[in-house]
């Protein structure tokens, strides 16, 4: 008797499923039979321009170019979880689920494509795949994501309309899709532009320099592997009047800094952050404008300030477009313009130039970083009374997003704060929670995260002397290390907001 519910619950979803069935075989039918020359004229197109994704590669490629911050971010993510919805649809969800292909008697000739596919029906990849691309574009940018999402809609609709699936395919594709776009921003959150409150920016009267006259700018040919001579005959053409220091393997940069800041009206500089870091302390002592122009690698400074390329800045100076920035002061004599960090990310840097040289940089920091992994050696460090052990400080000059594990870009970079992060690792099971709060997309309400935004933070190195990371690169070792924010301290030439 105990058994008799069991069985018609059984028998009770089996008929819900026979009856799903015969409504989706229905719907395709109504869909395949219904005459409309529309549909004949968009539908096979459109089905054929999204086979193997290439109509969302082609739309990826238009925002990177084209598109704004969030709309390039956007491209990115949904072009990353467009190829892991494939990858699970194609090999694994087609396996499972086997379903034939619905008969393409019933469909029009007008609409059917020359090639009819011939793995399982459930689900339907191109469907999966648009809503894949969708959501992850809308993740960084809703406008574009609820348009994207209509056309992939539409999509989904050439599948049944051209015979290739059942509506049913069509949904499930769209779950798939959307449900591993979903997953992935928990992995890694999106970027949420908040609108704070905050003060307009800082502009300084300068003069326009339409040639240059003026500006001394200290640059070094070789640097960012041939970005510096690139940047450098950029801007004798655009701004002829302007004098140009070259730096030697042997020149000291600091003291050609200071030469050239005595002489100049505006002082420019041609290289990666830490250069960058020393210039912008030069032109504060000597109280004259930074241009910066990107010539290193990464160029972070560069790019927050809007200054991703020499046009830009050269534009900025010859319309005299200046603003203050925030600046960084470590124990009182050192300027810091992006970030500094100790644990884990010093060890890679350290670790990558010992081979950067040999290997070439890219294989250098893919062995820097299993090094890393496996033989990181965490700190304890004390601040605002307490004591922990951490394998990842990071401080940067003004508030970074996104939020956790991951901090890229600055809105702004004149708040006035430090933004403060650590992951501490001396608790039972750490490594194994914090991995878990990554994959869960809650680092942030984890306790073994620490996030502040302050004026001022001092910490002590519990153990010893340890390493700092100044911009980028391996600094000095410091036991202990006072941080203060200077604020609007530095006037750089930037782009008009």
């Amino acid at each position: 008797m105990d058994l008799l519910p069991g069985r018609r619950r059984g028998r009770g979803i089996r008929q819900i499923g026979e009856g799903l069935g015969t409504l989706d075989r229905e719907v395709f039918e109504a869909v395949a039979e219904s005459p409309s020359p529309l549909l004949d004229a968009v539908m096979p197109p459109l089905t054929k321009a999204a086979d193997h994704s290439k109509l969302w590669f082609a739309i990826a490629a238009g925002l990177a170019a084209l598109g704004s911050s969030s709309a390039k971010r956007g491209a990115t993510r949904g072009v990353v979880s467009l190829a892991l919805t494939s990858l699970l649809t194609n090999q694994v969800a087609k396996r499972v689920w086997k379903r034939e292909r619905p008969s393409r008697l019933l469909v029009p000739l007008a609409r059917q494509t020359r090639r009819h596919p011939t793995s399982n029906s459930l689900p339907s990849g191109h469907s999966a795949s648009g809503a894949a691309f969708a959501v992850g574009v809308g993740l960084e940018n809703p406008p574009l994501g609820l348009g994207l999402a209509l056309l992939a809609g539409l999509v989904g609709m050439s599948r049944v309309a051209t015979g290739a699936h059942y509506p049913g395919d069509v949904l499930a594709g769209f779950g798939i899709g959307a449900g591993i776009a979903v997953l992935g921003a928990r992995v890694v959150p999106p970027i949420a532009e908040a609108r704070m409150p905050g003060a307009e920016p800082l502009r300084v009267d300068t003069p326009a320099r339409p040639d240059g006259e003026g500006v001394t700018l200290v640059i070094n040919p070789a640097s960012g592997s041939g970005t510096g001579a690139r940047v450098l005959d950029e801007v004798r053409e655009a701004l002829p009047r302007a004098e140009i220091v070259e730096l030697g393997e042997n020149d000291d940069v600091v003291e050609v800094l200071r030469s050239a800041a005595q002489r100049a009206e505006v002082l420019g500089v041609g290289g990666g952050d830490g250069t960058v870091a020393t210039a912008a302390a030069v032109a504060v002592d000597a109280g004259v404008p930074l241009a910066v122009f990107p010539a290193g690698t990464f160029n972070h400074f560069a790019k927050d300030i809007g200054c991703d390329t020499a046009t830009k800045t050269v534009a900025a100076i010859k319309q005299g477009t200046v603003s203050c920035v925030d600046m960084v002061c470590l124990n009182e004599k050192q300027m810091v313009v992006n970030t500094a960090s100790i644990g884990a990310y010093p060890m890679f840097v350290q670790t990558r130039e010992k081979l950067e040289h040999r290997i070439g940089k890219p294989l250098a920091g893919i062995y820097a970083m299993f090094h890393t992994l496996r033989r990181d050696e965490p700190v304890r460090i004390a601040y605002d009374n307490k004591t922990l052990q951490t394998s990842l400080f990071f401080l940067g000059n003004s508030a970074y997003l996104p939020s956790g594990f991951a901090p890229s870009r600055r809105t702004r970079m004149d708040d006035g704060l430090l933004d403060v992060r650590i992951l501490e690792t001396g608790r039972r099971m750490s490594r194994l929670r914090i991995l878990t709060a990554v994959t869960l997309g809650r680092l942030e309400r984890s306790p073994l995260y620490h996030e502040l935004r302050v004026p001022e933070f001092a910490f002590r190195s519990v153990d010893g002397p340890t390493v700092l990371a100044l911009d980028g690169e391996v600094g000095t070792e410091v036991e202990e290390a006072s941080f203060s924010a200077r604020y609007r301290a530095l006037p750089v030439f930037r782009p008009a907001r």
